[in-house]
């Protein structure tokens, strides 16, 4: 079995694997709400109730955790992109970051770095550096909102859950 070592960890490649087992665990619950909703099974409503709330609340903390380090993702980000600036001649993978970087942002290189990989630019071009605050600093309330829309329907979700739970629950002591 390989080991990790700190040379060899990309935390890019890990959130890759983080948002493949969220997709998993969100494929379950999903499977959860539709069983329980088709066979009006309280166990499975109750199940899909309570992963919408661990769910929630790992997105909470996510959110929180995100606006109060701001500073240090950005700074993360930054460190990135130049490690990137300054290993894209030795690879070819670190030059097609470093260009994406370019394309995405309209931004050329960085004030402490050559400027070779730049043979393109534009009149109009900015310090990459500064293009990545600037996109953070930017972009940070429209991931903001978006993560309150998936809470909203994740609410939404527990509530309907609940009810149909209960209502369940009430039609057996009818019968």
């Amino acid at each position: 079995m390989r080991e990790i070592s700190a040379i060899n960890f990309q935390p890019h490649i890990l959130a890759v694997y983080i948002l493949i087992g969220a997709g998993g665990i969100m494929m379950l619950v999903g499977f959860f709400g539709c069983c329980g909703t088709l066979k009006e099974s309280q166990c499975l409503l109750a199940s899909f109730f309570a992963c919408l709330i661990v769910i929630f609340g790992a997105e909470v903390a996510a959110g929180v955790f995100g606006f109060m380090n701001k500073e240090k993702i950005i700074d993360d980000v930054q460190k990135f992109y130049s490690e990137s600036i300054m290993e894209s001649s030795e690879s070819s993978n670190r030059t097609a970051i470093v260009a994406n970087y370019h394309t995405v942002l309209n931004c050329c290189s960085d004030s402490t770095s050559n400027l070779s990989l730049c043979t393109d630019a534009e009149d109009d071009t900015k310090d990459c550096l500064v293009a990545i605050m600037d996109f953070f600093n930017e972009k940070l309330n429209i991931i903001g909102y978006v993560g309150i829309g998936v809470a909203g329907v994740m609410i939404i979700g527990m509530i309907f859950s609940m009810v149909l739970c209960c209502a369940i629950r009430n039609n057996r002591e009818v019968i």
